[in-house]
């Protein structure tokens, strides 16, 4: 606390522990000292920048393009459209502004007036209207790139002369696997002659018998170094080769537009190296794995089989084949006893009803009637006589008794006595019969 008896420090040196300035008089300060410097044109690059349609005012931060200091820049949304659509992150500006301190944040901003782009940055705009245009086409659609082969036979290298980039190509990926073969290009990465030489030597490599994957490498560099691999030519002839190509141009950060159309992006070259060919020891150690498993599958499967034969062969069909044969022996001996036991039934009800219909067919024949005594009487011509009518005196007759046959003479007959509810013989109706 400001001692009461010392009076107020008129300059910054003035100061002390015992009477210090209240933190609102240095932003004060500072503030006055800022307002009072000149507006002024300074150089960076872009690096957070998003347009939010409809807003009056826009932010953007700046970067120096040499240490990693930044400021934030405010700009009207007029002065955001006059910069243009290359206005965007990583571009490289020259801006006049004023800087702005806000005293009750103590943080320090520049207003701008006026933003155009330098150098690289006009180039990179045009890059991203070209990028913006080639994606329309479908150039960078994932649909359209090829797969890398598992163990390619040939690896086209083309990268620079006597490069780092080479080495990293290389040597990783022999460590992988020591048989791999290339055909390697040198050729000049950045440059006039670049486009040219990477795009013949991509050619070249794409027709080479055994050719089986192409690597573009340089490994980074600053960004006016990377131009030529987002030249429109070289980008179209990267989407029309045959065969596949891994893009190993820039580091991390670095996205020139032949990462975007190569069929793999790698982010170094050494991280080509691992992607274009497989790692031998792990290879080896998949194969282990892969022979364990099977050997593993088939000493299970042999177990299982063995298991289900033992279970087979614990069956009594095969312990005792006679048991199957003896159990369908007396399955036949049962059906045997049924059988006889049926038609023996069956055979004696025949036997009775045989018996029963021959005591009534003897019942009912004629030698039962005469055995009880009565005689058939015939005519001579075999006619059988039933009434006195049928003879007249003196006919002979044949008699057939129960025992033997007679012949007589009718020697006189009487007419038959009349039956219940019959005509009297002569055939007179009772009605008119005298009284």
């Amino acid at each position: 606390m400001t001692s009461p008896s010392l009076p107020p420090a008129a300059k910054a040196a003035d100061t002390t522990r015992d009477n210090p300035w209240p933190l609102r008089r240095l932003t004060e300060n500072i503030k006055k000292y800022v307002d009072r410097m000149s507006p002024l044109w300074v150089e960076g690059q872009v690096v957070e920048f998003k347009r939010r349609p409809g807003a009056k005012m826009h932010f953007l931060t700046l970067r120096d393009l040499q240490t990693d200091t930044s400021m934030t820049v405010t700009a009207w949304a007029g002065v955001m459209d006059q910069a243009g659509d290359g206005l965007q992150e990583g571009a490289r500006v020259v801006t006049r502004v004023k800087p702005v301190f806000w005293v009750r944040t103590g943080r320090l901003n520049l207003q701008a007036a006026e933003i155009h782009l330098q150098g690289v940055g006009s180039l990179l705009a045009q890059i991203e209207a070209l990028r913006q245009r080639l994606a329309a086409e479908g150039l960078f659609n994932e649909s359209r790139k090829k797969p890398l082969p598992f163990l390619p036979r040939v690896i086209g290298l083309v990268c620079g002369r006597a490069a780092k980039a080479e080495d990293d190509v290389v040597v990783n990926a022999s460590d992988r696997w020591p048989g791999a073969r290339f055909e390697i290009r040198e050729v000049a990465v950045q440059g006039d002659r670049c486009v040219a030489e990477v795009s013949a030597a991509l050619a070249e490599l794409d027709a080479a018998p055994g050719v089986d994957v192409i690597v573009i490498a340089r490994g980074g560099g600053a960004v006016e170094d990377l131009l030529p691999f987002s030249d429109e030519a070289l980008v179209r002839a990267v989407a029309a080769a045959r065969t596949p190509v891994v893009s190993a141009i820039g580091h991390e950060g670095d996205c020139p537009l032949l990462d975007l159309v190569a069929d793999y992006r790698a982010s170094t070259p050494t991280d080509a190296a691992r992607r274009i060919v497989p790692d031998r020891a792990r290879e080896r150690e998949g194969v282990a794995q892969a022979l364990a498993r099977m050997r593993g599958a088939v000493a299970n499967r042999i177990a299982a089989e063995r298991s289900s034969l033992a279970l087979v062969a614990s069956r009594p069909v095969l312990t005792g084949p006679g048991a199957i044969v003896d159990g369908y022996r007396a399955a036949l001996e049962r059906l045997t006893s049924s059988m006889n036991q049926a038609v023996e039934r069956r055979v004696n009800t025949e036997k009775q009803q045989l018996t029963r219909m021959r005591a009534t067919l003897r019942a009912l024949s004629p030698q039962a009637t005469l055995d009880r005594g009565y005689a058939l009487l015939k005519t001579p011509s075999g006619a059988l006589i039933t009434s006195s009518s049928d003879v007249k005196k003196g006919d002979l007759i044949e008699g057939i008794l129960a025992s033997g046959r007679m012949v007589a003479q009718v020697v006189g007959a009487t007419p038959p006595a009349p039956r219940p509810g019959s005509a009297p013989p002569g055939g007179s109706d009772p009605a008119g019969a005298p009284q």
